[in-house]
């Protein structure tokens, strides 16, 4: 296979005009539409990155000037991500790579004996760490619905007994694969009715809206600051101290510990974050994540949200007028969603018409099974049944948009598909 490489062009802000408060920097000529596996990087990012490298040292225990300001970078960097995300007085906010990570981090740290409850429409970070003998449900047809299965399979794991071995239910707060949003909200008063814990995927949810974990009351949230505009390696897992608290360290090593003696077993944990952040932290990640926290609280979220949307029905709509193009979704076609769509063309194999894309128009989608393979598949079966079409190719083609996104990208998409009929 000949890989081609593409000339380095230097970046660029986005124009002005654009609804785009972080400054997200972009290339010239190339359009971006691949914002659901990692986001560009936003100036408020760079620049909290570039203030801080004169300064950049190893956090924690060191007594010189750089050691001291790094850890104060660090440290902050904590407080503001928590405060961002709701964090309450009890959370501990635990930096990590990403979702995936953050999601893992939890797989370890539950209790024994703990039974986890998900659905088949989960990214594969929330479907493949949690332990053997887990509950997953088949991908619902509504949000109600999604409750509704919840609540009985809850019921049916509890009968009526809440003091039982601990369970947790894990879920997606907007799906990767079509964007519709999940009803968090009423998943967790579900849970609280059958003394059941919950961790929320945020990862595609966050850029996007506000996501607060008091007003929701969930237990835990995984984040990650890649698709947050913040692409320096970093996430998070925030949640309920308890359990992670009790848990052996994610990573054992330095860090990680308050004393280790002599003896193989002469070792106490420390408590807190630091428990389950060994070794040197990605000091640089979590200050660029904070430094986007802060730009996104001081932005109108309720304006970029409006314009997302106006975006977003431009291109489902440009889409639908395309007679070779097929969508795919799991819930009614005007179910609440954030900027993700998820189509096929009939006919045409998804990677091909990518590359097609990126080659002769510049424009940039993801084609796959998006790392969720089991709803993907279930969502082009249900899509070749629902449009007749039994030319549909087995993987799909993935648009998404973020901040700096405009109309111009969308009609570019809708052309050069138009074009390729």
């Amino acid at each position: 296979m000949t890989v081609t490489l593409v000339p380095p062009t230097r970046p660029t802000a986005h124009a002005p005009g654009r609804p785009d408060p972080l400054g997200v920097l972009g290339v010239p000529g190339q359009v971006n539409l691949d914002h659901a596996a990692s986001a560009p990087c936003a100036r408020a990012a760079a620049d909290a990155v570039a203030e801080l490298l004169p300064w950049y040292a190893s956090v924690h225990r060191g007594a010189g000037a750089l050691s001291r300001r790094c850890t104060l970078a660090y440290e902050r960097a904590r407080q503001t991500v928590g405060d961002f995300f709701g964090a309450r007085a009890d959370d501990h906010v635990v930096f990590t790579r990403n979702t995936t990570d953050a999601l893992n981090l939890l797989a370890r740290a539950l209790p024994a004996g703990t039974t986890v409850v998900t659905f088949a429409g989960e990214h594969h970070a929330n479907l493949l760490p949690w332990p053997r003998g887990s509950v997953r449900l088949p991908v619902p047809d509504s949000p109600a619905a999604a409750v509704r299965a919840l609540d009985a399979a809850l019921a049916e794991l509890r009968r009526g007994e809440v003091s039982g071995p601990p369970v947790l239910v894990a879920v997606t707060a907007a799906s990767n694969v079509t964007g519709e949003r999940w009803p968090v909200a009423e998943l967790a008063r579900a849970a609280r009715r059958h003394a059941a814990r919950i961790v929320v995927d945020a990862a595609q949810l966050a850029p996007h809206a506000p996501v607060d974990v008091a007003e929701l009351d969930v237990d835990y949230l995984a984040v990650s600051g890649h698709k947050l505009y913040a692409p320096f390696g970093a996430g998070v897992l925030l949640g309920r101290a308890d359990w992670l608290d009790a848990a052996p360290p994610y990573l054992a090593g330095g860090g990680a510990t308050s004393h280790v003696g002599a003896a193989t077993h002469d070792v106490r944990w420390a408590a807190g974050p630091a428990r389950h952040e060994g070794g040197t932290p990605n000091l640089l990640g979590a200050v660029a994540l904070a430094a986007v926290c802060t730009a996104l609280a001081g932005a109108d979220r309720d304006a970029l949200h409006a314009h997302e949307q106006l975006l977003l029905g431009r291109l489902r709509n440009g889409l639908a007028a395309l007679p070779d193009v097929v969508e795919l979704r799991a819930f009614a076609a005007d179910a609440p969603r954030v900027g993700i769509v998820s189509f096929v063309l009939a006919g045409r194999d998804s990677a091909e018409v990518a590359g097609y894309l990126a080659r002769e128009h510049e424009v940039g989608v993801r084609d796959g099974l998006f790392c969720a393979h089991p709803l993907a598949r279930r969502l082009l079966a249900e899509a070749a049944a629902r449009s007749g079409r039994d030319d549909l190719p087995p993987t799909a083609l993935r648009a998404s948009l973020g901040l700096g996104s405009t109309a111009a990208d969308v009609d570019r998409l809708l052309a050069a598909l138009a074009a390729l009929r």
